[in-house]
Parts: structure tokens; sequence; C-alpha cells
């Protein structure tokens, strides 16, 4: 029972002090890669800006492409993020015998990329 309280006090005391170490200069930084940011994904407000100035097809065009060539599982997540230079539609796909793939879409044109 002496280790399950001291196990005890040592967590309630890592919780009250890392958080304000967490904030000192140079403790727990994490430093991004340089393409770190270049392959960010959208969030939704900035979703809706790059489909409304035309960067991005809307998701719905991005899926009718991919049932045209084929794919008939369910879409069960979709992404909309930057990949280099240009933007990618990462869908997550359900195909019916459970199996699941991805497929990225180039958010400018719809069309698949590599074969997808």
């Amino acid at each position: 029972m002496p280790v399950f309280r001291t196990l005890s006090i040592l967590f309630t005391l890592t919780a009250l002090v890392l958080p304000g170490l967490a904030g000192a200069q140079g403790f727990m930084a994490v430093e991004q890669p340089a393409g770190a940011a270049r392959h960010a994904c959208l969030n939704r407000t900035e979703q809706r800006a790059a489909v409304a100035s035309h960067k991005a097809v809307p998701l719905a065009a991005a899926i009718k492409s991919l049932r045209e060539r084929g794919h008939r599982a369910e879409v069960v997540r979709a992404e909309l993020c930057n990949r280099g230079e240009r933007l990618v539609y990462v869908l997550t796909l359900l195909a019916r015998n459970g199996k699941v793939t991805r497929a990225t879409v180039d958010a400018a044109n719809g069309e698949p990329i590599n074969g997808h």
C-alpha cells in the first residue's frame, strides 16, 4: 500500500509542477521540421476559404471523381491538406469487406493522384 500512496503523491506533484515548467524558456520545446507547415491539414474555416477562392474543388466533386474511377467504398474521413505547393484531399475509405484504404485527390482539379 505505501507504494501506491507514493505513486499517487508523485503523480500529483508532477501534475502541479510540469505545467509551470512547460512555460519556462526552452523546456519541452518541440521544434517543427522545416516541411511540417507545408504538410499541415486545413481547419474548417480554411477549407471553406480554399473552396470559395477556387483553390480547391468542393469535397463532393473529389468524391465523385473517385466514384467515376470505380471506387465504391464509403468515405469515412476527409481532410484537405497542403502537400508541398498544392492542396490535396486525403480520403479514408471503408470498403464493404471492411478494408480501410486511403485515396489522395488533387484538390485543384479533383483528379486522383497516383492512380487512386
